[in-house]
């Protein structure tokens, strides 16, 4: 039976004959009164040609080639005015010809109006809603097909899991699994690959590798979901050791498999691994295309390399708008307002459609670098290019007068927003009561965030520090207690650093490191060295009601501390150093590592949830703006 849905399936492609070099070649500008373009349906008209299925068939195949809808339509017409008006072949290949020509409801009426349906029929509608983006309209066809006593195939099975992964309703996904398995298709490669794509589409990567390990024919599509569904979730490692079991069996990637796995090392910041990565595709030749560009060049960028990132950004064929944007996206993020300026002037000299993520790199940039008086240009032109604010627009817009200590000014624009403040933009404006250290404008900003979004456990924490750093410690009494009522937890601070492929991560006061003993010994070398040279330890940034000497002992362990150590420790003299921490760098770490750049010749640069900081012969690339 497996064999006959097959063969069935085959029939109803289009498939190239000995007179389908007509329809071809009457293909042309309209000219006829039905502006169809097609001059072999004026010769049948005039009776210079017979009509036959073959040729029919001849002239669907053509027009599904040129995806031309008003052709299909002419086709159509002249069909069910035909003597071949009740063959279910021809409109099996018509509801794939609509479906190529993304006219999923005229497809849908050929199928409502056919006397009979086959396995063909159903599988193909459900395939054009799958591949048209409609994924719910795709499942919903089923229950209709089973109810019909239509039995599913290989290739149904395939489309009707494909648009349950673009729901991402993994019950209906399991369902349709269920049904897989009850009629023997789930060890089908193509139906395997699908349901591992579904799996991994929704989340369930258990499931996803259970559905690949039992597998009996692996291909590259099995081998490419499994790595993308790994990606999607940030799991760079897995990742990475999937692709590599990709190569020892034998599979070559392909540019969707690059894409996936330098997605998957930005998360991470694996830099040495994203360069492995880099040198196996030149080898492979795989061209450096947009697609596979765009998320190379972000790998670097979030790895702490911008000068492989510009170079992947110059080297790119053929840019597309989110090369553009990527590359704006990283110099924001690296706080290098002028750069970001002076290319999202150049895109607007060579012509670049800007759009919403356009001007947030832009302005996310200017806010980062203090650049307020291009922020709100940059705002107001918005509207020359037809692009409409939204909301992380006017984060972003908070953020910059926040940043610059333009808190008052930052509430008027956020009462005269033309739709109600979000939880965001009101964090906006706490994050930057917490820099300028303003209690008053701080509480305010909070109250309205606990209102909006009760659990969100970050303002709380913002608030406390904000009244521990000013010292009023009844107020950070207050708020602790609120905290522990509600059960807010402030996350606790991590640091990571990659040496030799190898990621090791700390935290505070950590002691479980095989060589803590020797870490310690090397950052107290660490600090008596660059206390020499002029670093006074902050300790406004130890937000504890102790003494100043307990205060001061608080700050020496930070885990990007005891990252830095461990890194001086294990990297050749010279290499630069990039450590990667899961909340913001703290004030008196940024004073430290400026000293620890100069003293040591070293390049540092460490990757926080909000930037890039690069450290350099005593100076931040961030110029103590951040």
């Amino acid at each position: 039976m497996r064999k006959h849905h097959k063969l069935l399936f085959h029939r109803f492609m289009p498939r190239r004959t000995s007179t389908s070099y007509i329809a071809a070649a009457h293909l042309s500008p309209p000219t006829t009164a039905t502006s169809s373009g097609l001059g072999t349906l004026d010769l049948l008209d005039a009776g210079e040609l017979a009509p036959t299925p073959r040729l029919y068939h001849s002239l669907i195949t053509a027009c599904a080639q040129s995806k031309n809808l008003a052709d299909a339509r002419a086709i159509h017409a002249h069909l069910s005015r035909s003597c071949f008006a009740a063959d279910a072949f021809l409109f099996n290949s018509l509801i794939h010809l609509y479906c190529k020509c993304g006219a999923v409801s005229d497809a849908r009426g050929v199928f409502d109006g056919m006397p009979g349906r086959d396995v063909v029929s159903w599988t193909s509608l459900v395939a054009g809603y799958a591949q048209n983006d409609m994924p719910a309209e795709a499942v919903g066809l089923l229950p209709g097909m089973l109810e019909a006593r239509c039995k599913p195939n290989g290739f149904t099975f395939a489309s009707l899991l494909k648009a349950a992964g673009a729901c991402g309703d993994r019950g209906v996904g399991e369902q349709i699994h269920a049904l897989a398995l009850k009629y023997g298709w789930d060890e089908d490669v193509y139906v395997g690959s699908a349901l591992l794509d579904m799996y991994a589409r929704c989340g369930q990567m258990d499931m996803a590798a259970a559905v690949f390990d039992r597998l009996e024919s692996k291909n590259a599509v099995s081998w490419n979901a499994l790595i993308a569904g790994f990606a999607r979730k940030g799991e760079g490692e897995t990742t990475l050791m999937m692709f590599a079991g990709m190569q020892r069996n034998g599979f070559e990637a392909t540019h969707f498999t690059y894409s996936s796995v330098f997605s998957a090392l930005a998360g991470i910041g694996a830099l040495e691994q994203g360069k492995w990565v880099h040198a196996h595709m030149i080898k492979s030749g795989e061209k450096l295309s947009a697609f596979v560009g765009n998320t190379m060049l972000d790998m670097y960028a979030k790895s702490g390399s911008m000068v492989d990132a510009r170079k992947v950004f110059d080297r790119v064929d053929q840019k597309d708008l989110v090369t553009w944007n990527t590359m704006l996206t990283a110099y924001a993020q690296y706080g290098l307002g002028k750069e970001a300026v002076a290319h999202f002037e150049e895109m607007r000299r060579c012509g670049i459609q800007l759009n919403q993520i356009t001007f947030l790199s832009i302005l996310t940039a200017c806010s980062h670098g203090g650049l307020v008086k291009e922020g709100k240009h940059y705002f107001d032109m918005m509207k020359d290019y037809n692009v409409e604010p939204e909301i992380d627009h006017y984060v972003s817009f908070v953020d910059l007068l926040g940043r610059a200590g333009l808190l008052n000014e930052a509430l008027v624009f956020v009462f005269k927003m033309p739709m109600k403040p979000t939880a965001a933009v009101w964090g906006a404006l706490l994050g930057s009561c917490r820099m300028h250290k303003n209690a008053k404008i701080g509480q305010f900003a909070a109250d309205h965030v606990f209102e909006l979004d009760p659990d969100d456990t970050g303002p709380p924490v913002l608030l406390y520090n904000i009244y521990a750093s000013t010292g009023k410690w009844d107020d950070a009494a207050r708020v602790r207690k609120m905290m522990k009522a509600t059960g807010v937890k402030k996350e606790p601070a991590c640091s990571w650093v990659e040496i030799e492929n190898a990621v090791h991560m700390f935290v505070a006061d950590d002691d479980t490191h095989p060589n803590a003993a020797e870490i310690y010994r090397m950052w107290e070398e660490i600090n008596m060295r660059i206390r020499k040279a002029g670093y006074v330890p902050n300790t406004d940034y130890v937000l504890l009601h102790i003494n100043e000497q307990q205060r001061e002992t608080k700050l020496q362990y930070h885990s990007e501390k005891i990252a830095l150590a461990f890194a001086l420790i294990n990297m050749p003299a010279g290499a630069t150093i990039r450590i990667m921490k899961n909340i913001r760098i703290c004030g008196d770490c940024h004073s430290a590592f400026k000293y620890v750049s100069k003293v040591f010749e070293r390049e540092i640069i460490v990757r926080d949830t909000n930037r890039f900081h690069h450290f350099s012969n005593g100076s931040c690339s961030c110029g103590d703006y951040w």
